[in-house]
């Protein structure tokens, strides 16, 4: 595994450079770049002679991954959406990345909104140009919409609850930090739930609120699409998820693009002329090892699903 950065530490390392099974000659896209970390994985493996494009929306993801792979001629950086990727005039590819989820940095710099460990700006913006934030959103959404996008996102109970009282908190004062946002979940739900939760209470809203903000999950299922109809013949296709919401997209859709047919299951022939863009590989999940897990526990939730371009 390649050494940690201050940046971010990549999951299921191992498993995606032997799924991606990178080549000298090989063009390949990593969707999330993050850190790096991935894609020098892919391009050390070539002996830098490879092509390696990486997507992200983040500023702070594009310098410091440029910084990190300076040495590699190879490496391309483009600051955008991955769900825009069939729009960017990529070459045909050879593998393609996708680690959905917020990166260590993001997670790891206060500022940037997205822990409820911190007190910091409501901010959850994975593109710091977008104009949009946590704050401005929970400013203006309504009870009804905000108790959807908590039952939707962050499959919470008390979705209610949280969304009437964060309407009566903000009708008082500003909802501006993460520890306001914290304080309207531990209104909400008393404080024997709270006390038996396994995780943070305000996960499942963080979680909620940072989907919504970055309008993470719609686009999605177009996306990995996308994504196969960029590959080569034989190409793959890896997508790492870390909530059942993700995984669930990503699930189905590698699983309809494998077997697309609508005909009725007694049918004697196909009718519909759906024919199959490939296959998934791996047994469905691989998850990582203890050790990983152990050494990195961020990676506890991570599934890697591949999926192969056929021939």
């Amino acid at each position: 595994m390649p050494e940690q950065t201050v940046y971010h530490l990549p999951v299921l390392f191992h498993e995606v450079m032997e799924w991606m099974r990178p080549q000298k000659g090989g063009v390949y896209l990593d969707c999330t770049l993050g850190g790096g970390g991935h894609t020098e994985g892919i391009l050390k493996a070539c002996k830098g002679k490879a092509e390696v494009y990486g997507i992200d929306r983040d500023g702070d993801a594009i310098a410091a991954a440029t910084e990190r792979l300076r040495e590699y001629a190879g490496f391309h950086a483009i600051r955008g959406n991955f769900h825009d990727m069939a729009e960017m005039n990529l070459p045909p590819l050879d593998g393609i990345l996708i680690d959905l989820g917020v990166s260590s940095h993001q997670l790891d710099t206060p500022e940037r909104g997205f822990s409820y460990h911190e007190d910091a700006p409501l901010d959850m913006r994975m593109d710091t140009a977008q104009e949009i934030t946590a704050e401005t959103y929970l400013s203006t959404v309504s009870v009804k919409e905000f108790t959807r996008v908590l039952q939707q996102y962050g499959e919470e109970k008390w979705a209610a609850r949280i969304a009437q009282i964060l309407d009566e908190k903000r009708k008082l004062k500003p909802i501006k930090t993460t520890l306001d946002l914290v304080a309207v979940v531990d209104a909400a739900i008393p404080k024997a739930v709270r006390r038996r939760d396994d995780g943070h209470p305000a996960r499942r809203t963080f979680q909620a609120v940072r989907i919504a903000v970055n309008d993470e999950l719609l686009p999605l299922d177009k996306a990995l699409r996308d994504a196969v109809g960029l590959l080569k013949q034989k190409g793959r296709l890896l997508v790492i998820t870390f909530h059942s919401l993700e995984d669930r997209i990503v699930k189905n859709t590698l699983k309809t693009m494998q077997n697309p047919c609508i005909c009725p299951p007694k049918a004697p022939i196909c009718t519909c002329g759906r024919l199959p863009v490939g296959k998934v590989l791996g047994g469905g999940v691989i998850a990582p090892g203890e050790q990983e897990v152990e050494n990195n526990p961020r990676a506890r939730s991570a599934k890697l699903r591949v999926f192969e371009k056929r021939d």
